[in-house]
């Protein structure tokens, strides 16, 4: 598995259609319009690293109104929920 966090720039008057267009490729589980500097932010999880290549430069970084992107790749995830249940193992 493999997960990464993609921030995105796009021309000022394309955020929506953008977003919209991120959104339906495979591989991006989420976008979010964010404020701040940068104006998306989309998630993207793969069930192989080498995938991510093929969907952030080959896909995300295509898209029509794209200006920028900045890739942070994730090493661990961290959940309050999956510690909290791990906790309550043999708790009854």
């Amino acid at each position: 598995m493999a997960d990464a966090v993609v921030l995105i720039n796009t021309e000022s008057d394309k955020v929506s259609q953008v977003a919209q267009k991120i959104v339906e490729i495979k591989g991006v589980t989420r976008v979010y319009s964010v404020a701040g500097d940068v104006d998306l932010v989309a998630l993207v999880h793969t069930a192989e690293f080498d995938q991510l290549a093929e969907v952030i430069p080959g896909k995300i970084a295509a898209v029509e109104g794209v200006a920028t992107t900045q890739t942070l790749m994730a090493f661990r995830q961290y959940s309050a929920q999956e510690d909290a249940a791990a906790f309550d193992l043999g708790m009854d």
